[in-house]
């Protein structure tokens, strides 16, 4: 693979906002999927950013928004996927991960050209950010089985939309670092 790092959107989460209900069930079955992810990146020393809504806590930061989320009744959600000493961690405000974060800048510092977009929602701050990503000319990669979704429908209209109009490589995680 070329220079890549593996982005984790939004999974640092206590699942205390509207649609949670919704959202719970897929982010269950995608926590394994990125926690091995997780795995073989580090494994070979992949970047690994988190980009997390900080949910409107402006005095917050990463270590505040982590503890708060393993303290909640879905912190099984969170546990596995615990950013290591290594980990990077990029808040943001919106639902791409580049509006108005410094993630750009970081990525180029670290010469990524590619970039493995897993976590939650896939038809909101997944696709936002595979946009701007194609936009930014960074090569996408989508595994299916690492973004969970509110609507099924409409995440699968959105892994579609990455595919065909920016390019994105959609595949099984399994497909990734081998």
């Amino acid at each position: 693979m070329k220079n890549t790092a593996l982005l984790v959107i939004d999974m640092i989460n206590t699942y205390d906002h509207k649609d949670a209900d919704l959202l719970i069930p897929s982010a269950r079955t995608v926590v394994p999927a990125v926690a091995d992810l997780l795995r073989r990146a580090r494994g070979r020393s992949a970047p690994v950013i988190y980009v997390n809504d900080n949910f409107g806590e402006w005095r917050s930061h990463h270590g505040e928004l982590l503890d708060h989320a393993l303290s909640g009744p879905h912190s099984h959600l969170v546990q596995p996927l615990k950013p290591d000493r290594d980990s990077l961690f990029v808040v943001k405000a919106r639902h791409s991960v580049f509006f108005e974060t410094p993630l750009e800048y970081l990525l180029r510092q670290q010469n990524i050209d590619q970039l493995v977009l897993t976590g939650q929602v896939t038809e909101q701050c997944v696709l936002y950010s595979a946009l701007d990503a194609h936009i930014r000319h960074f090569d996408v990669i989508v595994p299916r089985d690492a973004v969970a979704h509110i609507h099924e429908d409409l995440a699968r209209a959105a892994l579609r939309m990455m595919e065909r109009n920016m390019g994105a490589h959609v595949c099984t995680s399994k497909d990734l670092w081998r």
